[in-house]
């Protein structure tokens, strides 16, 4: 398996029309599938694409993660693929928009919610939501157009005004994706920041603490998955992907703190 961060131009080395489990024409090189998912998605991802492989000979997968508002513009300018996972509805829309993705192949995967996190030792004393637009705390989140930002600014949008005025008046950093932000505040960088629920993974559980968001005031992040249009290995891609939505897949995004997908 190999995986990517972003990287513009990706040039996919991809075998056409080999069957699935199949090595290549000469039977000696395998088979790849390429990957774009949202970086909330990396340790689940990595453990769905490890199983895959395991369960098809000869197919290797290519894992790229990042930002979904990154992966979207390179998919949109060109980026071979063959799968999608971003994590929420509005990027996926912007490449079935942009003709990459056929409307209506997408399909919510899994849930995700949002938390408030501070590192282990608490610095700022925050215990609730509405302490994040205290003066002095410094506050972390990912920028503008990626998903837990948009998901963000949802929630603070329902709170009062100068809730809000306070709140982004403490902003004192935005990162390109939400594991930045959770590495940021596990190394001490700031006071907090708002992850997914599913971000607190094992290697910084010892080093930050969860502030439950409200359930009334909290939402559903949705995860939508699709093959590409033109996928490079279109009988893998849709493997791939019923392999996430079976029971196998659901059980291994659910260990990583994911929810079941929301009804439509």
């Amino acid at each position: 398996m190999k995986t990517k961060t972003v990287i513009f131009g990706l040039m996919a080395l991809l075998l056409a029309g080999c069957g699935l489990g199949q090595a290549g024409e000469n039977g000696d090189e395998p088979q790849e599938i390429t990957v774009f998912a949202a970086s909330s998605l990396t340790d689940a991802f990595t453990e769905l694409a490890a199983t895959f492989e395991a369960q098809n000979e000869g197919v290797e997968m290519v894992l790229n993660f990042a930002g979904s508002s990154q992966l979207a513009a390179q998919l949109s300018e060109g980026a071979v693929a063959d799968v999608f996972a971003p994590a929420n509805p509005a990027q996926m829309e912007a490449v079935v928009d942009n003709g990459r993705i056929a409307a209506g192949s997408e399909k919510l995967f899994v849930s995700n919610r949002l938390t408030v996190i501070v590192p282990d030792d608490n610095p700022a004393e925050i215990t609730a939501l509405k302490d994040l637009a205290q003066p002095g705390v410094q506050m972390i989140l990912a920028v503008e157009g990626v998903p837990v930002r948009q998901y963000t600014d949802e929630i603070v949008a329902a709170l009062p005004a100068d809730f809000q005025t306070q709140f982004y008046g403490n902003l004192v950093s935005e990162e390109d994706n939400v594991r930045q932000v959770a590495a940021k505040i596990a190394l001490g960088e700031a006071d907090a920041g708002i992850v997914y629920t599913s971000d607190v993974t094992p290697d910084i559980a010892t080093q930050v603490r969860q502030i439950p968001i409200p359930e009334a005031q909290n939402v559903v992040a949705a995860y939508p998955i699709a093959p590409l249009a033109d996928a490079p290995s279109p009988t893998l891609a849709q493997s791939f992907i019923d392999f996430v939505l079976s029971d196998k897949g659901q059980a291994i995004l659910s260990r990583w703190g994911f929810g079941p997908p929301p009804i439509d």
